[in-house]
């Protein structure tokens, strides 16, 4: 089993707005770990969204199976040409600036 990776003050970048609503407890949970890392928010939840998605065999397999569509990656955000000067990311699979949470 891999292990959950978390740095320590990494750089802001934009994110794609994904409107949810989460348990208070794992809300608690996500703010208590972003103090600790010293990281926002939506760094913590896309880092563990990354991280069950790489660890959901099934889940892989199918987005491996599916025929004729490119299976965008959860590993890393990918920089896409254009992108702002600040540093901000698209998304690899709609090209338009990710937002935060």
């Amino acid at each position: 089993m891999s292990k959950l990776k978390i740095e320590r003050g990494v750089s802001r970048t934009e994110r794609v707005k994904l409107q949810v609503s989460i348990e208070q407890s794992l809300a608690h949970d996500i703010e208590l770990m972003a103090q600790w890392s010293d990281n926002e928010k939506n760094y913590i939840v896309n880092e563990l969204l990354r991280f069950a998605l790489e660890q959901a065999t099934e889940f892989q397999g199918h987005k491996r199976s599916l025929s004729g569509k490119p299976a965008a990656s959860v590993s890393a955000p990918q920089k896409i040409p254009g992108s702002s000067a600040a540093g901000g990311t698209k998304s690899a699979l709609t090209g338009q600036p990710q937002g935060g949470i």
